[in-house]
């Protein structure tokens, strides 16, 4: 399986999807720089998080213009697996692949921390492994991740079940306390219509690895992975189903 990592000027957290692709995972991986206008023959393609072009205008903005965007909705339009992580969230809500825009946090603070995130659908590319109601353990780093849209396609959001993620407490409940940056509704993190493009604010891949703190994220990688393998019958190398059936050494922690 192979990951294609999208480098835009300002990105900071490629390596981490890099690594958590490659060497924790253990699939093919290959960052992608934003000039390019091919893919790499990629079947997962991720936004990673950082400062694209230094955030300038609104995050997200001009990184929507560059050229290996085009590639990239192409691949979203055909139904291949996107993620955006915080940066790159912003950058597929301004590239329009998926509904809203990011406002600054309510308190205008920049917040590096972990928060608890409520996985609300598993139906996704990307929450295939997860249990409907899990609380993953996610660190978040933004100044703009406050997630605004209107009424109407809040509304829509969860008619669709397309809120993904929700910020929660420890024990699961949705709580203003518990909302890092006033996002509406507490909302993480949603999808496409399709399903197979997900952008969220928290960094799964800082999350790989139990000596970070947590290995909560790895499980978003795992399931695309599995959902790419499904027809196959076959556990995804590397995946948590393949090391208990001891066909791999364990992810180290």
């Amino acid at each position: 399986m192979k990951f294609a990592v999208i480098v835009f000027p300002g990105s900071n957290c490629d390596h981490d999807a890099y690594h958590a692709a490659k060497h924790v995972l253990g699939q093919d991986a290959e960052f992608v720089w934003h000039k390019e206008t091919s893919l790499q023959a990629a079947d997962v393609v991720i936004l990673p998080g950082g400062f694209s072009h230094g955030d300038y205008l609104r995050t997200g903005a001009i990184a929507r213009f560059s050229p290996v965007m085009a590639s990239v909705q192409a691949f979203a339009a055909g139904g291949g697996p996107v993620l955006g992580i915080c940066n790159g969230f912003q950058v597929l809500l301004e590239a329009g692949l998926l509904p809203g825009a990011m406002l600054r946090n309510a308190d205008l603070k920049f917040h590096c921390e972990h928060v608890h995130i409520r996985v609300e659908v598993v139906d996704t590319s990307f929450t295939q492994l997860c249990r409907s109601g899990q609380v993953l353990r996610i660190p978040i780093a933004h100044g703009e991740g406050n997630y605004f849209a209107s009424p109407e396609v809040l509304r829509m959001l969860e008619e669709q079940r397309r809120v993904v993620f929700r910020y929660v407490t420890p024990g699961g409940e949705v709580a203003e306390s518990a909302n890092p940056n006033g996002s509406a509704r507490n909302i993480a993190g949603i999808c496409s219509e399709r399903r197979n493009v997900v952008g969220l604010m928290p960094h799964p891949e800082r999350a790989c690895e139990r000596v970070l703190g947590s290995a909560d994220g790895l499980v978003l990688f795992e399931s695309v992975v599995a959902s790419l393998l499904d027809s196959t019958g076959l556990a995804p190398p590397g995946s948590t189903a393949a090391r208990e059936a001891g066909e791999l050494p364990a992810i180290r922690s």
